[in-house]
């Protein structure tokens, strides 16, 4: 990955004209974005149920809240005050304007958003459990977020990652795998740090063989990869998800930098090429953990992109992952996955809490 840094000179000039009855200042800022995370996916709207612990059929109502996992991802990093931007299609409705709008509330950059004229924005219907577990309905027949094509990619913006974030649900269908993997390439050879989270949802997928396929057939370009127990049993065919050596032999490649096995509230296992362990979590009352593992994925980037050293070196590493496993923990206290995202204030807090 060329030592992991951006190559080439994408230098960005911003000019700033403002009027003033006679009056004009002009302010200049020049430079680019060192530690920018462009994530690439879907982003939908969520609807969950205004109470918890019950059936889409039993529940009274249901709260609309924007989501997507790499659109929560590239929230979450702008909430704790890193550069992000989006990379994905919506429709061209109001639900897609509403997507667009929510990440410039966000200071996400979503210049590389799509707005199909025909599909609509996709909608999930996110039932929680009496313990703050998921399960999913999907409308996507087809939704805009398929439908994005290699000729719709704006490569300069992918072009300026200093990591690009994705998951395997773009995988699915025509044109939008073709789209991710062209965006994958693009980035890979600008220098980017490739970052997979397979985000397994079977409900979406044909079957469970070709869910295991292309959730595998990019696994070995990936610099970063953060997956779930529930995934490591699904991806080696039942293996035990709590043996390291299950995911050092089946899921750790060579070119792999960091591989993390994330616990929910037990916190996380991580595997480099030097070294593992396991770092514990931050306990908090559990009300929704929609977002949480994306809320943890944007912590962990968040951290790697102001500082790629983290990858080498453990104490670091496991600094890193204790500020993610609150990133996580802080989300699950709220209902939704981007209204829950933590500032970097409120993961202090937490962990400064956590620790007297």
């Amino acid at each position: 990955m060329g030592e992991n840094a951006i190559s080439g000179s994408f230098e960005t000039i911003s000019v700033l004209l403002h009027i003033s009855g006679d009056l004009k200042n002009i302010a200049i800022d020049t430079g680019r974005s060192e530690t920018l995370v462009v994530c690439f996916g879907e982003m939908l709207i969520d609807f969950v149920p205004t109470v918890g612990g019950v059936s889409l059929a039993e529940a009274p109502a249901f709260k609309k809240a924007p989501g997507g996992a790499p659109a929560n991802v590239a929230v979450g990093v702008s909430r704790l005050g890193g550069s992000s931007a989006f990379v994905g299609k919506v429709g061209d409705d109001e639900f897609g304007r509403m997507l667009a709008e929510i990440l410039r509330l966000n200071n996400v950059d979503s210049s590389g958003m799509r707005f199909d004229h025909e599909a609509r924005t996709a909608l999930t219907f996110v039932t929680l459990r009496g313990d703050g577990e998921r399960e999913f309905l999907f409308f996507r027949h087809p939704s805009a977020d398929m439908r994005l094509l290699e000729s719709e990619l704006d490569k300069n913006l992918i072009q300026k990652a200093k990591i690009f974030h994705y998951g395997s649900i773009s995988l699915i269908e025509e044109p939008c795998r073709s789209t991710q993997l062209a965006a994958m390439k693009i980035a890979k050879a600008s220098g980017s740090l490739l970052s997979y989270d397979p985000n397994l949802r079977l409900a979406l997928w044909p079957s469970e063989e070709a869910a295991r396929k292309e959730i595998m057939s990019i696994w070995n370009l990936a610099d970063v990869i953060k997956i779930s127990e529930e995934e490591i049993t699904f991806l080696t065919g039942g293996d035990d998800p709590y043996d390291d050596e299950v995911v050092l032999q089946k899921l750790f490649h060579p070119n792999l930098k960091l591989l993390v096995v994330s616990e929910g509230p037990n916190g996380c296992r991580y595997f480099t090429q030097e070294f593992k362990g396991k770092v514990g979590g931050v306990k908090v009352k559990a009300v929704d953990t929609t977002g949480a593992g994306d809320a943890f994925v944007s912590g962990l980037l968040n951290s790697l992109a102001s500082d790629l050293t983290i990858l080498n070196d453990e104490k670091k590493l496991r600094e890193a992952l204790l500020f993610a496993n609150a990133c996580g923990a802080i989300t699950a206290t709220e209902r939704g996955a981007i209204p829950a995202m933590p500032t970097m204030n409120a993961v202090q807090d937490l962990l400064s809490s956590s620790r007297s």
